[in-house]
């Protein structure tokens, strides 16, 4: 364990970079053994997508490097669901759009669930968030921003919000336009009549009480507290008091963020708080350049990655470069699953300065399971199964356990589930894609030839020999480089114009299933 934590003090992984922050915030460790605080924050305005999901995930990797540095120190998580906020518009993706437009500008919590399963459309969301974070196996205190102002958890800390208004409008007021300033109140009471979320001016009345007054939208002067619910605080504010009253040690936040981190940041000073530490990460996009949005229903979907690719393949893409804008897309999961499993490969080996580098160090939080490699690729099972006659997982089976005999769904459960991933992605993208040539000039006489080597071979020939004689022939015959041979053996073979190594292909395929290929090809 020192060994360990002495090589995370200096690791440049992003986790431990991070977590060395929380080091540097509490020297000594909180006061009276407390836990620190890790906050990730979530608007149920719209479904949830991958990117909220993401956010939870890497905050969870910088929780684990931190009790790596720290022996293990208290921690724990909030999931915060900013449920009181009002609907400022309709979702794209969402059934019953007018019933919502009734209720523009109310809480989320008030309005109803277009999907007719839960009490409001808050509750809809928020249920949907929580079931994959339990999906995965996430430990975390989930918070509803309705209870905590409700309950009067809040309400100390909205006190003193009352108390520094005018330092808080100090902070706030250059930033907007001058239009905005006019208007703009750090507190957005809820109207007694319609219930909506007011964005009107708001004058404090006594900060000790609670009371705030303000024009109502049926032109009448309002006095009422602006405790247990019956306001809320705009976001900037919002978010700065809840570091405060929720003691928030670590958040990261999108790089559209970056501007209310910095004003939030400042409040939560104003407030007599310490801001978190954090980082702000770069934003997904998806397959046309546009970052994905829940309101639009652009994103791709934890289901729909999960339909194709494993839950650590995700996780493995997901780890990779936080601060770089990435794509987000079905055509990413093959390579994302094969490199997982590289990586995987090459941990136990590695010494512990390297191990806490490789991104399944923190995907497993330090503890990797065997098997650390797999009999086949994903990248061979997707050309197998995408093959006439091996488009289901039993069949593909069977090809698997003839090219290895040890190999068993009971004894291999994650290549079981990464078999039946490839009859999914094979069905759906890459069979529809497939174009099988025929061969011309020099390219017939090559295929004789590797027909005539498969001939004379025994079944159990290894992968490694049939590709070095593969190699040979085609070097024997006149193509432009090799590389345009096995391009060649690709398209006319497999309808593609790339593929994997034609050896382990072969191995796995077997010798006289190739050679029916080839017959094929010929005839």
């Amino acid at each position: 364990m020192n060994d360990l934590r002495d090589a995370a003090m200096t690791s440049k992984a992003w986790p431990f970079e991070e977590a060395r922050k929380l080091l540097k915030r509490w020297p000594e460790g909180k006061p009276d053994g407390a836990p620190t605080v890790f906050e990730t924050g979530y608007g149920p305005s719209g479904l949830p997508h991958i990117g909220t999901f993401t956010e939870v995930l890497r905050t969870t990797w910088v929780m684990h490097a931190y009790r790596t540095l720290t022996g293990g120190a208290p921690t724990t998580l909030i999931a915060f669901s900013d449920d009181l906020d009002g609907l400022r518009k309709v979702p794209d993706n969402v059934p019953n759009a007018e019933l919502l437009r009734e209720h523009l500008g109310r809480p989320l919590t008030q309005v109803p669930d277009p999907f007719g399963e839960h009490e409001s459309f808050a509750h809809h969301n928020n249920a949907m968030l929580r079931r994959f974070l339990d999906r995965f196996g996430f430990d975390y205190e989930f918070l509803s921003s309705t209870e905590c102002y409700r309950s009067g958890r809040f309400d100390e800390t909205l006190r003193e919000v009352l108390r520094r208004y005018d330092d808080i409008l100090g902070v706030m007021l250059p930033t907007l336009r001058e239009e905005r300033r006019q208007t703009y109140s750090p507190v957005l009471p809820i109207s007694p009549t319609t219930g909506r979320v007011l964005q009107v001016p708001v004058r404090v009345v006594d900060a000790e009480a609670g009371t705030v007054a303000f024009t109502d939208e049926d032109g009448q002067e309002v006095t009422q507290s602006a405790l247990g619910g019956l306001a809320k605080l705009q976001w900037k504010v919002d978010w700065a008091m809840r570091w405060v009253a929720l003691g928030v040690d670590y958040e990261m936040a999108g790089k559209d963020l970056i501007d209310s981190t910095i004003q939030s940041g400042k409040i939560a000073r104003v407030l007599g708080g310490r801001p978190p530490e954090g980082f702000n990460y770069e934003m997904f996009l998806d397959e046309r350049g546009e970052k994905i949005s829940k309101s639009k229903g652009n994103g791709l979907s934890l289901e729909q990655w999960l339909t194709y690719g494993s839950e650590k393949s995700l996780e493995f893409y997901l780890y990779r470069e936080p601060k770089k804008a990435k794509s987000l897309h079905l055509g990413l999961i093959p390579r994302a699953i094969d490199e997982y499993w590289q990586f995987r490969g090459k941990w136990p080996e590695q010494p512990v300065e390297q191990r806490l580098g490789n991104p399944v160090h923190h995907i497993h939080d330090g503890a990797v399971p065997e098997p650390y490699s797999l009999p086949v690729s994903f990248g061979l099972l997707l050309n197998l199964t995408s093959l006439p006659g091996v488009q289901d997982k039993d069949t593909a089976w069977r090809f698997v356990r003839r090219y290895n005999p040890a190999c068993s769904p009971e004894a291999n459960p994650e290549l079981d589930e990464l078999i039946g991933l490839a009859v999914n992605y094979a069905r759906d993208f890459v069979v529809p894609t497939l174009q099988r040539r025929a061969p011309v000039g020099h390219e017939i006489d090559a295929l004789r030839e590797v027909d005539r080597y498969l001939a004379q071979l025994p079944p159990d020939t290894r992968s490694d020999v049939i590709q070095t004689e593969v190699f040979e022939i085609g070097k024997r015959h006149p193509f432009d480089s090799l590389r345009h041979w096995f391009q060649a053996l690709y398209e006319i073979l497999l309808g593609s114009s790339d593929g994997p190594r034609m050896g382990s292909f072969i191995a796995l395929y077997g010798v006289e299933n190739t050679r029916r290929l080839i017959a094929a090809a010929l005839a």
